[in-house]
């Protein structure tokens, strides 16, 4: 199934470069009196990660996560004649388990159309979620699944500018088939900022999540919805300080869930407080949640419904990371990570990582590279 998907998409890639190389030739096609000439595109993206998780009490399991994934790219893009940028891109992420052998490994194809123009870029396909601006919060996207899926298939599309930006996307999780449901869910974050002595900002989450059945001959099962909206305000106090990031956030959050089969409808709400300081080569993050059960269903459909966190089912959690990071530079970041993790049935429980990210597409870019959990 993956050659076939791979052979589709270097047939796609290379009909596409001979248009675009084509299209190039034509006189009337300029840019400023200068031809279009498509341009060649790579990159090599990798991630280790190991995630030891000392956890008890019947939300979450005990287990070790090590793997590493390799993910190379190429394309081919062009310039319009109104600035736009367009690009093809084709590649694959090859994840292997470590301690494991080839019926273990894991391939997900990346395909995607890309056009971006003065802050605006859309993308189209199986996109990597390393392009949103924000990753997802842990309520709606699990560092398991995150290590495990790293595309969206679907849409991504996004706006940037000093003042804040806005990203949406619909990712198609389930091709329905007997042994697989159909499933998909679209979200849209946000944030708008004013930069005066301090930063202040305000923004939001929004989910519209959605279950169907398998396909026949799988026994009928019920279909699931999700409306969810999770506004938030905060304060960055890093500006006049010395350290690299210290911020204040508040959220809100409200939830419909409902299985149509059985007639069954949950509304759970609750406040979300997020705290994180980073000084150089040292931070913490700690996030406090107060409110409902945020799965009702998850003991049902676990993740296929749910994507966040099983931690999020406690009426009360508590997460507090102290990391490290052992090397941070534009084109990579390694950190280690020791996150204590409460509620009140499994008590205080803690999870060691180490996780690695490598771009060589950002080693001559500014700044520093960001790791899969936006630290």
């Amino acid at each position: 199934m993956f050659a076939a998907e791979m052979r589709k998409a270097l047939i796609l890639l290379l009909v596409s470069m001979v248009c675009l190389s084509i299209q190039a030739m034509n006189p009337a096609d300029t840019v400023k009196n200068k031809p279009l000439r498509p341009r060649f595109l790579y990159n090599v993206d990798a991630a280790v990660w190991f995630d030891n998780r000392e956890y008890k009490g019947p939300i979450q399991i005990p287990q070790t996560l090590f793997a590493f994934r390799l993910s190379p790219e190429i394309g081919v893009g062009l310039m319009d004649r109104e600035g736009g940028d367009h690009s093809l891109i084709a590649g694959v992420h090859y994840i292997q388990p470590m301690g494991g052998n080839w019926r273990d490994v894991r391939f997900h194809p990346t395909v995607f159309y890309q056009y971006q123009i003065k802050g605006f870029s859309m993308r189209l396909g199986a996109v990597p979620y390393k392009y949103f601006i924000r990753q997802l919060p842990d309520f709606l996207r699990y560092d398991s699944i995150a290590y495990a899926h790293p595309n969206i298939q679907g849409a991504l599309v996004q706006y940037q500018s000093k003042h804040g930006y806005v990203e949406a996307m619909c990712d198609w999780r389930g091709l329905q088939r007997p042994d697989q449901r159909e499933k998909f869910r679209i979200t849209i974050d946000g944030e708008y900022s004013y930069q005066g002595f301090f930063r202040y900002f305000v923004g939001g989450v929004a989910q519209m999540n959605h279950k169907a059945s398998y396909a026949p001959p799988t026994p009928r099962e019920g279909v699931c919805d999700e409306a969810l909206v999770s506004p938030n305000i905060g304060i960055d106090f890093s500006s006049p300080t010395p350290l690299d990031v210290l911020w204040l956030r508040a959220s809100y959050i409200f939830d419909y869930q409902r299985d149509r089969e059985y007639h069954l409808k949950s509304m759970p709400q609750g406040v979300l407080l997020e705290f994180m300081i980073n000084w150089r080569w040292i931070g913490l993050k700690n996030t406090f949640y107060y409110g409902d059960n945020l799965m009702p269903f998850y003991g049902i459909y676990g993740a296929d419904f749910n994507q966040g966190d099983p931690f999020y089912q406690s009426k009360i959690y508590n997460r507090t990371d102290f990391y490290l990071y052992l090397v941070r530079k534009s084109f990579i970041n390694c950190y280690f990570s020791w996150n204590m993790h409460w509620e009140p049935l499994g008590g205080l429980q803690h999870q060691q990582q180490v996780i690695a990210v490598f771009s060589l597409d950002a080693i001559h870019k500014e700044g520093k590279l960001r790791g899969l959990f936006d630290k």
